[in-house]
């Protein structure tokens, strides 16, 4: 982590006794959101309340995630998502998604999805009202593409402030071996 440890407080005991509840540790992005456990909970909730009204699927988001973190580089959150869309689509599928390439085998929502992603990381002001129609013929609801979009802003919100202050391994990652289980992110809906 690149910032000190905040002072303890009530709020911040909760958060890692929380952590160790839970997880049996305490994760460096803990630490670094104990800066604010009032922002990450809040944070968290939000997410949490898009992904309980959305229609979008559990692995659709898992495609979205996915797609984001490999465009940005975000080796976290692909490890984290890349084992949970490895277990809803299989290996081959996550890997290819986490490795920019085409994933053979995706739907076409689901391609679509990974494509809008992609396109959102790169450059959010090039869309066009083509790229939405091109959602909605494979599809997607009005709903679903807004709540896709979304799913995405909170993604670059969150990997931006861990990546930036709670540096973990980015960049070039080697390909993806997914564990059977990788540790959670405080954006994960439980």
């Amino acid at each position: 982590m690149f910032l000190q440890l905040p002072p303890l407080s009530e709020s911040v005991t909760a958060l890692y006794e929380s952590a160790r509840a839970e997880d049996g540790y305490v994760d460096n992005l803990t630490k670094l959101w104990s800066w604010r456990p009032d922002v990450m909970e809040a944070f968290t909730e939000l997410r949490k309340q898009l992904a309980a009204r959305s229609t979008l699927s559990d692995r659709e988001r898992a495609v979205l995630v996915c797609a984001t973190a490999s465009s940005i580089g975000d080796a976290y959150c692909a490890l984290a998502w890349g084992t949970k869309l490895a277990q809803q689509a299989g290996p081959g599928i996550a890997a290819e998604i986490l490795q920019m390439a085409d994933a053979h085998g995706l739907t076409s929502r689901e391609r679509a999805l990974m494509q809008w992603a992609r396109q959102i990381v790169r450059d959010p002001n090039a869309t066009t009202a083509g790229d939405v129609e091109s959602l909605r013929e494979t599809g997607l609801s009005e709903a679903e593409i807004f709540d896709a979009t979304v799913f995405i802003a909170f993604r670059l919100a969150f990997l931006t402030v861990n990546d930036s202050l709670a540096q973990g391994p980015t960049g070039n990652w080697p390909t993806p071996r997914l564990p059977k289980c990788a540790a959670r992110s405080p954006m994960d809906a439980r």
